[in-house]
């Protein structure tokens, strides 16, 4: 495969498929003298790993990574306090599959003949023939997303440090729509969200709070604790609790399933998916991903424009529109009322509008960067549809499928927010290092 590498100055290769041993992110371009843990890199892989809640998968991946290369192993040299430190060499992040059992297997083996409607397998069945990785979709499994979120936290640590913020939502799902919200309010809603989930993820309190895996331990100790865990996956879930609406709503001020900045909207996508899924069926929708701190110029005219390089999340699975400040509304304007006037006030450039999302000309005007991604309906459902069989090309009808998620945008927000870090740390690093070379 060729195209499983993005980035020029902050490079991100993946691998790995849905039933192979695991996934790997492998991220070049980290820069040296930076803290990282494995416990902060799953506060974000909880937030899009299936069988979370009533909107997800009952797949119980519990996607812990293990962090094999890039960190300094000891202190270089004594009390040099830089233990677990990025040295600047690859890192690279193992997300092991722990839930991968033969039962399921069996289950794609009996049915990978006949293609399922909205999916890869058909094209990829030709493109690679017949050892193409059909178990679960390989590395066409939305669970491949989770190398982007491992991958896009890194990226998120290193914005952070530069003043720059990146924070995604459900802006719709099953045609019902969140309003519209003031940056800092979403913004602060969303690590509401992530706190309240880090506090509730069970896996996150045993593995981690209470130090069963920790960055004390070699690699292969780690892999022994790992082995356990499998053997455990129900048990952990169990001590989950209960979801109890009043009180998440009372203690962190967030829907417990949904997040979106508005608790009525977000109960609203939960009650419509529901009933969707209640016939069989699935539901789509949109995720919003809004930048801030980004400094203005940031970009590259032509091909690497920056609007064309967040377009590429059409890469992302299920994504099938991406779309930045006004986007696809621009139609409807006249340039009047679509051009974003401004005025300088206090030293200061002020823009009235913000139609452009943030980019003009494929660079930053140094308003927040807003970019929306339209997420199709799950096409594993309940229902029997139309396909072939892939051998032969007889007609077959498909069976219903029963283990699937109900809408995919409940678990998309988190991999668009990471993917758009990517792409900003990329154009981060190249505009700094234009901006140091033109001041010589």
């Amino acid at each position: 495969m060729l195209g499983c590498h993005i980035g020029r100055c902050f490079q991100v290769t993946v691998a790995g498929g849905s039933y192979q041993e695991g996934l790997t992110s492998v991220i070049q371009g980290v820069p040296p003298g930076m803290l990282l843990t494995e416990q902060e890199i799953y506060g974000d892989l909880l937030l899009r790993k299936p069988g979370a809640d009533e909107l997800s998968s009952p797949r119980k991946e519990p996607d812990l990574p293990i962090i094999y290369s890039g960190l300094n192993a000891a202190d270089t040299i004594e009390n040099a306090g830089n233990k677990n430190h990025t040295n600047g060499t690859p890192l690279a992040i193992l997300i092991p599959n722990l839930d991968r059992h033969f039962i399921h297997i069996k289950q794609y083996q009996d049915t990978n003949r006949t293609p399922r409607p909205g999916h890869a397998s058909y094209a990829s069945f030709i493109k690679y023939g017949p050892d193409d990785d059909a178990i679960g979709a390989g590395i066409f499994s939305g669970r491949y997303t989770s190398t982007i979120v491992a991958a896009g936290y890194v990226a998120k640590k290193v914005l952070k440090k530069c003043g720059i913020e990146v924070f995604a939502y459900a802006k719709e799902i099953a045609g019902v729509r969140c309003p519209d919200i003031a940056t800092d309010q979403a913004f602060k809603y969303t690590n509401d969200y992530k706190t309240m989930r880090q506090d509730l993820d069970p896996f996150y309190q045993e593995v981690y709070v209470k130090g069963r895996i920790n960055m004390e331990m070699r690699f292969l100790e780690k892999t022994r604790i790992l082995a356990q865990i499998e053997q455990e996956i129900d048990a952990i879930r169990d001590k989950a609790p209960k979801l109890i609406p009043a009180a998440i709503q009372d203690k962190y001020g967030v829907h417990p399933i949904v997040n979106c900045p508005d608790i009525k909207a977000a109960q609203a996508m939960v009650d419509a998916c529901n009933r969707i899924a209640a016939t069989g069926d699935s539901a789509g929708g949109v995720v919003e991903v809004v930048v801030t701190g980004v400094p203005t110029g940031l970009g590259e005219p032509v091909f690497y424009k920056l609007d064309g390089e967040l377009g590429k999340m059409l890469g992302i699975g299920a994504v099938k529109g991406v779309e930045v400040g006004a986007g696809f509304a621009v139609k409807d304007m006249t340039g009047f009322e679509n051009n974003d006037q401004m005025r300088a006030e206090d030293g200061k450039v002020v823009f009235e509008s913000n139609n452009a999302g943030g980019i003009t000309g494929g660079l930053t005007t140094g308003q927040p960067i807003i970019v929306r991604l339209t997420v199709k309906p799950t096409p594993t459902i309940d229902k029997p549809q139309k396909t072939i069989d892939k051998y032969t090309l007889e007609n077959k009808q498909l069976a219903a499928i029963t283990r699937r998620d109900p809408t995919i945008v409940a678990r998309i927000w988190p991999v668009a927010e990471n993917y758009t870090a990517l792409v900003i740390l990329d154009h981060l690093i190249a505009h700094y290092g234009y901006q140091t070379l033109k001041a010589k």
